[in-house]
């Protein structure tokens, strides 16, 4: 079996990343690889790869026993395959324990079992939204409809027909966690599961919610308003606060996060809050100058082409870019001049070019033999 990769190394943090460190990484990795969104051969993989890393780093006391034991401290089947030192290749696993539970009675404390009866926030989603160039541009109201898991309202979350019909589990005293002790040959080891009775809830049920049927959530399809501010580009997130993968136990919503992708435009052309854009001009206007419209994404604009310009040569059109987010700045709009040459003459053009041949001739120009001279002599 392929040796795992250290968690560290998996969520691009050093050893001592604070908790913030660890969760921002996280999220931006579980984004790249979610499988909703990542459709690449093993993205799955790196996907659950993450999510078991940020599952043991997050909290603090498998954190500790990692950074300790390496995985031997955190993952149970490591020490069935020799992966805890002393113990060669005895298999705890032959007595049902949980090498959490074993740390605790060798080393005094260490992992204990999270009891599940408390509240807690439910995970983050991730989607893509795809937009139109202009309505990245100027900013737009955007619908989505997603299937959206929300607290029951009847029983608030409890799943239960009414307050009277909720009792404390009496097995496990309403703890949700059954503790056994066992004596092995390294002496008596005290182990944790979740209670079979109430499913590690600490509670029982006597009645069912009727409208939720027990579960304490519904699940709606859901139209949710999505305010696309003007200025973003693709790549960048927007935040929907309780509008993730639902809590337990009466616990919040996660959030949902939405990764923009802006769709390309025939003719503009973005990098960062500049806009580009490619316009062809005439042999004449080139030569003699003229001034000419040009679109831009406010409306078109009148542009000075100078007397001798080249093609290729770039002008820009300051304030004509794209809004800054968090301020009243904006880009710039680069354009490009692409002179022209026409591949079709009529007999009077054909004629008066000829002239300026002859023109140039007699006054002994010739741009082709000057640049030659220039460059060979």
């Amino acid at each position: 079996m392929a040796s795992k990769r250290d968690y560290y190394e998996v969520l691009g943090v050093s050893k001592s990343a604070s908790l913030d460190e660890i969760k921002k990484n996280y999220r931006k990795l579980a984004k790249k690889y979610h499988p909703d969104i990542n459709k690449e051969p093993g993205a799955d993989e790196k996907f659950k790869e993450v999510q078991e890393a940020y599952d043991v780093l997050s909290d603090d006391k498998k954190r500790q026993l990692y950074d300790q034991f390496g995985h031997a401290g955190v993952d149970p089947n490591a020490a069935g395959q020799g992966g805890f030192g002393g113990f060669g290749n005895f298999g705890f696993g032959d007595f049902g324990v949980d090498i959490g539970d074993i740390f605790s009675s060798f080393f005094g404390g260490g992992a204990r079992r999270t009891s599940k009866t408390g509240p807690r926030q439910g995970a983050d989603r991730f989607i893509q939204l795809k937009i139109d160039f202009l309505d990245a541009i100027f900013g737009k109201k955007k619908d989505i409809t997603l299937n959206l898991d929300s607290m029951c309202e009847t029983c608030k979350g409890s799943g239960a027909q009414s307050s009277s019909d909720i009792s404390k589990c009496s097995r496990c005293n309403g703890s949700g966690i059954i503790t056994s002790r066992q004596v092995t040959a390294f002496g008596t080891i005290q182990t944790q599961r979740d209670c079979p009775d109430c499913q590690g809830s600490g509670k029982i049920i006597k009645n069912k919610c009727n409208k939720c049927n027990g579960e304490g959530y519904i699940t709606k399809r859901t139209t949710l308003e999505v305010n696309i501010p003007a200025g973003i580009n693709s790549g960048q997130q927007l935040r929907m606060s309780g509008r993730g993968e639902r809590g337990e136990n009466g616990g919040p919503n996660g959030d949902l996060y939405i990764e923009i992708i802006v769709g390309k435009h025939p003719v503009f052309e973005r990098e960062g809050r500049d806009i580009k854009i490619s316009i062809p001009i005439s042999v004449i206007d080139a030569v003699l100058g003229n001034k000419i419209d040009v679109p831009t994404v406010y409306g078109t604009v009148e542009m000075e082409i100078p007397s001798g310009t080249q093609s290729g040569q770039i002008f820009k059109l300051r304030g004509k870019g794209v809004k800054d987010m968090r301020s009243d700045n904006y880009g710039d709009q680069y354009v490009k001049v692409d002179v022209q040459i026409p591949t079709k003459l009529s007999k009077q053009e054909r004629e008066l070019y000829s002239k300026l041949r002859e023109q140039e001739k007699k006054s002994g120009g010739n741009s082709f033999k000057d640049w030659f001279k220039r460059t060979f002599s």
